[in-house]
This record gives C-alpha cells, structure tokens and sequence, in this order.
C-alpha cells in the first residue's frame, strides 16, 4: 500500500513538472530550465515504475521500498532545508514536505516489518 500511494502523488507531480511547472510557481525561461523541468519528471517516472514493480513482483519489493524510502526522505529533508535557509513556501510546498516525511518515515516502519516477517 505504501508503494502505492507514492506512486498515486508522484505520477501525477511529475507530469506537472514536466509540462506544467507553472502550477508549481515554477516559471522556467530557458531551455535549459525546460530541460531541467522533464528530467525531474523522468526521475519520478522512472521511479514510479520501479515502485510499481515492486508491487507486482516480490523480488523487486524490498528495493522498491528501500528507493522510497531514500527518494521520500531525501526530497522531505531538503525541502526542510529549504524552510530553515530559505522561508516558509506556500501551502502546497509545506503539505508536499509533510507527505514526502511521512512516507519516508513509513517505508522505514514497513522495511522494519518486512525485516521481522523473513
């Protein structure tokens, strides 16, 4: 389920990213930016996917949870950096900080059980 929902935020950011960004107040004015932009996306994406085999295929699950957990907490810390160093953002990005940490925080909650059961 923790897979799962990830990849039920994370899709749909990532295609925001990639050819939306100014939902996120992201207002790239370069190619490169752009570039920039779709890279993100195809991180998620490809992310995403390995997630999702982990759902389907039993072999891939425990480095589909331990990606999670590292790709949660990783964007979870640095947005927390960003508060401590930059200000508070808008709503969306403090909620996104949240979800990122708690997700984290629950993928190392289930490894742990995962763990135990083997």
């Amino acid at each position: 389920m923790h897979l799962i929902i990830s990849v039920i935020f994370v899709i749909p950011a990532a295609i925001v990213y990639g050819f939306s960004p100014n939902t996120f107040e992201l207002f790239p004015r370069r190619i490169n930016a752009y570039s920039f932009c779709k890279a993100v996306m195809g991180l998620y994406l490809g992310f995403s996917l390995l997630w999702m085999l982990g759902v389907f295929k039993s072999a891939h699950l425990k480095n589909a949870l331990i990606s999670n957990m590292i790709f949660m907490l990783g964007l979870g810390f640095g947005r927390v950096l960003s508060m401590i160093f930059d200000g508070v953002p808008t709503v969306v990005y403090a909620l996104g900080a949240i979800g990122e940490l708690f997700l984290g925080v629950y993928g190392v909650w289930v490894l742990k059980r995962l763990k135990h059961q083997q």
